[in-house]
């Protein structure tokens, strides 16, 4: 009974992040639509190379995002990240990304380039594991103008009792845009994102997980904002 007392208080604080964060949009006009998200990320020590280099860290990333039921790719995702273990449950990150989009209906094609320091906390306990990300996005957009934009996730993982491959996930990701740019926006809410789903862990090194992603932006002006209903399909392999 306590498992479930902890596990619906973890759930209960993701979601009053999502509902908190969303009200601090304007309450303009909303657009609702939807799509997909698929991702694929590796992270493991170096030590593969040297064991010296047991606490340095790699992380590689790549996603592909798509309207509707696949009929139109819209935005890609490439992020490279080199880190340094603190402790067991510590880790330092200074990352690059490169985030290509193309806009219908004129197939525009925009290139974002972020590079960010970042730092994430695990805590495993016994009715999960909680984890701890924030990485402060310095945002390289279409002028000399960096916005800076700091992130910050929240996220569990419940094994099942009946089996403990599989995993309840759920975590939520809030964005706000530290300065106003003429192409970032102005400061304030940028967006939010919150998940929830089922993972499935094949081996120590190999988890997939699929569910619903919610992501809630605010437009540059803060006055129209847009809902993306989306199916999320991840791949992780640890190494």
């Amino acid at each position: 009974m306590k498992k479930i007392k902890r596990l619906a208080m973890i759930i209960m604080c993701l979601d009053i992040m999502f509902l908190s964060s969303t009200a601090m949009a304007d309450d303009g006009n909303l657009v609702e639509n939807d799509g997909s998200w698929l991702q694929m990320v590796g992270e493991g020590s170096l030590k593969i190379l040297d064991p010296r280099l047991e606490k340095t860290r790699i992380w590689l990333e790549g996603q592909s995002r798509y309207d509707g039921d696949f009929s139109h790719w819209y935005q890609g995702l490439a992020r490279a990240a080199i880190g340094y273990s603190l402790s067991e449950h510590a880790t330092v990150w200074a990352g690059y990304t490169w985030l290509p989009t193309q806009n219908l209906p004129a197939n525009k094609f925009v290139s974002e380039q972020d590079v960010w320091p970042g730092f994430r906390y695990v805590l495993p306990t016994s009715f999960g594991t909680l984890s701890y990300r924030i990485l402060i996005e310095s945002n390289f957009l279409q002028d000399s103008n960096v916005r800076v934009r700091p992130r910050q996730m929240l996220r569990f993982m419940h094994p099942m009792a009946f089996e403990p491959r599989l995993s309840l996930i759920a975590w939520d990701e809030l964005f706000i845009r530290a300065n106003s740019t003429p192409y970032g926006g102005q400061s304030g809410f940028d967006q939010n994102r919150a998940f929830a789903g089922l993972g499935w862990t094949f081996n120590k090194n190999v988890r997939t997980e699929l569910g619903y992603l919610n992501q809630y932006l605010d437009d540059a002006s803060h006055t129209n904002n847009t809902m993306h209903n989306l199916v999320m399909g991840s791949i992780f392999i640890n190494f």
